[in-house]
């Protein structure tokens, strides 16, 4: 055997994947993570809860983004992408049951809406969220899109949701101008509410504020969810240049996502 041959086939497996799941059995596996972490992790009150899973109307119009451990054979992340041609499909973005978006989706260009976003919580630490991320803007990117839009998703602490105290912690550069605002369908109780913020940003929100994200107006009340969504909007033409410098460059050397250029 040639030294080249050897040394190709001890070339050691990559951890994490991530890609489109391409069968039923991976988007079942997703499903029943998004379980876990929403209904038995969040208290979410799911129509599907006797199945274990979690699924809507979405589901069958979407893309399934998952990161895939090699080691365990399993789904350590997930989220899932719905770009406009699929949502006039549908009839609707997701986002829409919840905010007005008519002032956001007249603005020239293409959307690519995000959604569900988990991760397991055995796999929670930062490298599952940066390969999801990685692929997740590499994917918007191939795709010719223009923004990214969505809900992040804030769980209330002890004494409520602190929804003053989140917005005065986000920078003035990381709030939407009034033109682009929306309105809630549903906005937080008063009585729900609270001074003291007890739960913090969440690390997927940091990461969409980081690169420019633009949180749009007052959050939706979700009460099945047990949660409040800001809706976010991040222009991609900003992030282009600085991600494809920064992050393409090291996740190409050590992640290998030449996986996920198949988006």
């Amino acid at each position: 055997m040639k030294k080249t041959d050897a040394k190709i086939l001890l070339k050691p497996i990559k951890k994490l994947d991530c890609f489109l799941a391409d069968s039923e059995a991976l988007i079942l596996e997703a499903q029943a993570l998004r379980y876990r972490v929403f209904a038995q992790e969040m208290g979410a009150k799911l129509k599907t809860e006797s199945e274990g899973l979690d699924y809507d109307e979405v589901d069958g119009y979407c893309d399934h983004l998952v990161v895939f451990d090699n080691s365990t054979q399993k789904i350590a992340g997930y989220t899932r992408l719905l770009d406009q041609h699929q949502a006039q499909r549908m009839g609707r973005f997701y986002s829409q049951d919840e905010f007005n978006l008519d002032q956001v989706l007249a603005l020239p260009g293409r959307f690519l809406e995000i959604g569900r976003t988990c991760v397991d919580p055995d796999y929670r630490g930062g490298a599952v969220l940066t390969t999801l991320w990685t692929a997740l803007v590499e994917y918007a990117m191939e795709g010719g899109f223009n923004y990214l839009l969505g809900c992040a998703s804030i769980t209330p602490g002890p004494s409520g949701f602190a929804v003053d105290a989140v917005y005065r912690s986000i920078d003035a550069k990381n709030i939407a101008p009034p033109r682009i605002q929306v309105q809630p369908t549903i906005s937080v109780p008063m009585a729900l509410r609270c001074q003291r913020d007890e739960s913090g940003i969440p690390p997927l929100l940091k990461a969409y504020l980081r690169f420019g994200a633009l949180v749009c107006g007052e959050p939706h009340w979700d009460k099945d969810f047990n949660c409040m969504d800001l809706f976010v909007l991040l222009p991609l033409d900003q992030l282009k240049d600085r991600y494809s410098k920064h992050y393409m460059r090291g996740c190409q050397a050590t992640n290998g996502i030449e996986t996920a250029t198949a988006l």
